[in-house]
């Protein structure tokens, strides 16, 4: 990988190793070629950016099944707004007044209790930005239909489910379950599926609009993207007139989008699944007969068409997660881990952004480390 007087190199900072994910503290995830070629190709013309969007949206309804679609700054932005068009359809007026005046305005989202998760700031946060307030429903350890429908009243804007690693995984209503009750009431389902890779699933389910990153797994430039209904597309557009103004998004990010939608239509998943396999087998042959450590290849929690190493720790071993992950993240060169439970014992090691070479450097640390 070389280096530009504005590379990595040049400003000075670390070289790392993600074996973290899509994260985006670390930078998210490799923009595919195709999107940096159409970034720089479109970085010096001067376009109109509503026909840009237009385009977009076409895109991104060819690879979702959607109605419409509509690109924002990062799927965090898309939360935002997609609450405030649930707020304020297609009434202009509305949207100007976001987000401290909802005078006539339904301001209420409902949420299960375990989905309001922090990626960096927390799902209801995204949802007060808009103006809303969160509803969230329900106990810790589990969300019924009935405390589901009690949540729903005349001022509930919008149900919002989230689909996250971070979410509560059990004892919670799934999509469907939880789509039905608010339809039930004429109100939109809003879904928040940043790191996921089912394009089309979550709208069949009966989601009216879904928030995508387009940074994560499609390896496009920073972005966000907002699916689904023609009309709730339309008030995400109009948002640009009022609280998303402060969101947008330039012409290279939006066209960089188009051109990883296209590219992960064409992609060789089973191809990039299977080299990612062969680092899992490695790391895990590293930590084979490592006493107080057992390694296991373990799917996705949330379904997606991916595996990582679960690296789990006792005390048999004379370390801990925290420690054995600390130490990866001390080295030289850093190796950064899916650490956000290592208090109870485990890590991952997630394979889907490494560039050739790196596997075999992350063996070799856990053979020192464990020696």
């Amino acid at each position: 990988m070389g280096d530009t007087p504005y590379g990595r190199q040049a400003l000075g900072l670390r070289p790392i190793i993600n074996v973290s994910g899509t994260m985006t503290a670390l930078g998210a995830s490799i923009i595919v070629p195709e999107a940096i070629a159409a970034m720089s190709a479109i970085a010096p013309e001067f376009v109109e950016i509503e026909e840009l969007h237009h385009k977009a949206g076409a895109a991104i309804a060819r690879a979702t099944g959607a109605e419409a679609g509509f690109v924002t700054a990062s799927a965090a932005a898309g939360i935002v707004i997609a609450v405030a068009a649930a707020m304020t359809g297609e009434n202009l007026h509305a949207v100007q007044r976001l987000p401290l005046d909802t005078n006539g305005l339904r301001t209420e989202i409902v949420i299960q209790r375990g989905h309001d998760v922090n990626y960096g700031n927390a799902i209801s946060q995204a949802a007060r930005m808009a103006g809303a307030t969160p509803v969230l429903c329900g106990a810790d350890h589990e969300v019924t239909n009935g405390q589901v429908a009690d949540a729903i009243t005349d001022r509930t804007a919008a149900g919002l489910f989230v689909v996250s690693h971070s979410a509560a995984q059990s004892g919670r209503l799934g999509l469907r379950e939880f789509t039905a009750l608010v339809h039930a009431r004429n109100l939109p389902v809003i879904v928040d599926a940043a790191s996921e890779y089912d394009l089309t699933g979550f709208l069949a389910a009966g989601a009216d609009l879904v928030i995508y990153s387009g940074h994560k797994f499609l390896g496009g430039p920073t972005s966000g993207i907002v699916a689904g209904r023609a009309d709730l597309v339309a008030a995400c557009r109009l948002q640009n007139n009022g609280l998303g103004r402060a969101m947008k998004v330039g012409k290279e990010s939006i066209a960089g989008l188009i051109a990883a939608l296209d590219a992960w239509q064409v992609r060789d998943h089973a191809g990039i699944r299977g080299k990612e396999r062969v680092a899992l087998e490695l790391w895990r042959a590293c930590l084979a007969s490592v006493p107080g450590i057992k390694a296991e290849i373990v799917p996705d929690p949330t379904g997606n068409p991916l595996e990582r190493l679960e690296i789990r720790v006792t005390a048999e071993g004379g370390t801990s997660a925290r420690e054995l992950a600390q130490a990866l993240a001390a080295r030289p060169r850093p190796i950064m881990v899916r650490g956000h439970q290592v208090d109870r014992g485990l890590f991952w090691l997630d394979p889907c952004n490494l560039h050739p070479g790196e596997a075999e450097e992350v063996a070799q640390a856990l053979r020192d480390l464990t020696a």
